[in-house]
């Protein structure tokens, strides 16, 4: 089954696992389990986050307030002949949950 390319808003919340070495292994997307294709390069970066934008005050000792984290990894899901699709994951800062950013 293919799914039609979407760009999802950021509030899909997905589940990542990662291998020991911090690199994600599988999504849990929508209740379907996609597979990382680690023989495709991943991107994973840092951006900065205008927090002073969203929040007024940082409570002392808060911790990194600015560093967003995101994954870009191309995966499909595990039947014969599925279709890679690029995903653009995302974490914000003192953030437990990925979130979707986008699919294509």
């Amino acid at each position: 089954m293919t799914i039609a390319p979407e760009t999802p808003t950021t509030s899909h919340e997905v589940a990542i696992r990662f291998s020991p070495d911090g690199t994600p292994l599988a999504i849990r997307y929508m209740g379907r389990i996609w597979m990382v294709d680690r023989d495709i390069h991943t991107a994973h970066w840092f951006a900065r986050d205008a927090w002073c934008e969203h929040r007024s005050r940082a409570a002392a000792d808060t911790g990194d307030l600015v560093s967003v984290e995101y994954w870009q990894v191309q995966a499909n899901l595990p039947s014969h002949h599925a279709e890679l699709h690029t995903f653009t994951l995302r974490r914000e800062p003192l953030a437990e949950h990925w979130q979707l950013e986008s699919i294509s």
